[in-house]
């Protein structure tokens, strides 16, 4: 199949058919309703003195609201600028962009709200044309250097709701995957509930991960930790209106195997780097259909690199499937009635404080 007229391998299995990414061309975002800026923004213009002529709704985002800002300088110029808004609970608030202004605390102290200010850039298509941004891309990766000769980064970075477990510095790369996406699937297992995917976690974390990214950096080889923009799929890129240029945003940043940043071209290492998104949108997404897909994925892993412990593994889910899932199912049902009781408790406390 071809995207935007570049070709695509296959998928590596059937399963990923229905997550390809889309060949229609992606609407550009359009301005709407207007938008309330708190204080602490108009506080951290770049430009003293600058006064909000106007704020618009622009775009959409599944974790928070975005706008364009308009604004006028003290030389009575007009300038625009980005934000975006992320109320936590859950969600994290380290967030990264080209040109950040600043960042910072709403005013307001619930819901905990937080901010990035930035350079607004009207989006002309998405998602951007595919030779210039890999060329831009590829040009990050080289040019990037970490800070400590290592991967990780100095602090966890977000994808979408998930604080990413990157926060730390590894020599091995496969040291700091493990860690990521180990923490991850711990994130999914409470949620899904689901034996079988417990079991192609673990055979997936012990097994896969050292056969595929070990021999990087064995036997004499060395890996470049190079800066990757983290989220890297269509919707994450655009052509700037103005200048005709491709750039990116929504990153989750961090010093790893420039790989990851080109995680559709399925092959094995590929496939393993697509787990930690697409778990997250497992979980995360609403309306996500892809549960099996990552199932199957792992699975199709463990069958290439570790089967023998895969059918033994599964084969004892298979012959206690009845009593795991009963046991799962009251465990559920028991987690459910102490809410209810703690939330009947609350409620009685409180009515006899009012008495």
């Amino acid at each position: 199949m071809s995207v935007n007229g570049v070709a695509k391998p296959t998928a590596i299995n059937e399963a990923q058919q229905v997550e390809q990414s889309p060949s229609d061309q992606i609407v550009p975002p359009q301005p709407s309703g207007s938008y309330v800026v708190d204080e602490r923004v108009v506080a951290s213009f770049p430009i003293p003195g600058t006064k909000v002529i106007h704020a618009l709704n622009y775009g959409e985002s599944l974790w928070g609201k975005t706008a364009k800002v308009i604004v006028q300088l003290p030389s009575g110029e007009t300038e625009s600028y980005f934000l975006k808004v992320v109320t936590l609970g859950g969600t994290g608030r380290h967030i990264f962009v080209p040109r950040p202004y600043a960042w910072g605390k709403y005013s307001q102290e619930t819901p905990e709200t937080y901010f990035l200010l930035a350079e607004f850039r009207d989006v002309g298509e998405q998602p951007a044309e595919p030779i210039q941004f890999a060329s831009k891309l590829a040009d990050m990766h080289r040019r990037s250097i970490s800070p400590t000769g290592k991967f990780g980064f100095h602090i966890a970075t977000c994808h979408a709701k998930i604080a990413q477990a990157v926060d730390t510095w590894e020599d091995s790369w496969c040291a700091l995957y493990s860690k990521h996406l180990g923490h991850v699937m711990e994130l999914a297992k409470p949620i899904l509930r689901w034996a079988s995917f417990d079991i192609v976690c673990e055979l997936t974390l012990e097994k896969v991960i050292p056969r595929l990214l070990l021999p990087l950096q064995s036997d004499g080889r060395t890996l470049k930790p190079c800066l990757i923009h983290g989220d890297c799929w269509d919707g994450n890129t655009a052509m700037d209106m103005q200048t005709g240029e491709a750039f990116v945003f929504d990153v989750c940043s961090f010093y790893g195997h420039n790989e990851y940043d080109t995680e559709e071209d399925w092959d094995a290492r590929n496939l393993l780097y697509s787990l930690s998104f697409n778990i997250g949108n497992t979980i995360y997404v609403p309306g996500s259909n892809q549960r099996q897909v990552v199932f199957e994925d792992m699975t199709t892993l463990c069958k290439m690199f570790c089967p023998e412990d895969l059918k033994r593994e599964l084969s004892k889910v298979q012959q206690g499937g009845e009593m795991t899932n009963n046991r799962s199912e009251y465990r559920a049902k028991a987690e459910d009635e102490e809410e209810e009781e703690e939330e009947e408790e609350e409620e009685e406390e409180a009515e006899k404080e009012e008495e």
